[in-house]
């Protein structure tokens, strides 16, 4: 099974505003759009092998506890 590891995110048109650590912020006017990588840090470093899937997972579980706040 190949997996696609996402470790920068480019979305033409629509303002980044932050690329943190992991994840990236975007401007889209009256809502912001935080999008996790795959990247990984580790004491405030970002190190070179992302990990694949990590992203999909961390937006899953921001997702879970928006629903419930």
């Amino acid at each position: 099974m190949r997996s696609s590891i996402q470790s920068t995110v480019d979305l033409p048109g629509i303002k980044k505003l932050r690329s943190g650590k992991v994840r990236e912020v975007f401007d889209l006017g009256d809502t912001l759009l935080f999008v996790a990588t795959d990247r990984i840090s580790a004491f405030d470093v970002i190190l070179p092998d992302p990990i694949p899937q990590k992203g999909a997972v961390l937006n899953q579980i921001s997702a879970f506890w928006f629903k419930r706040f």
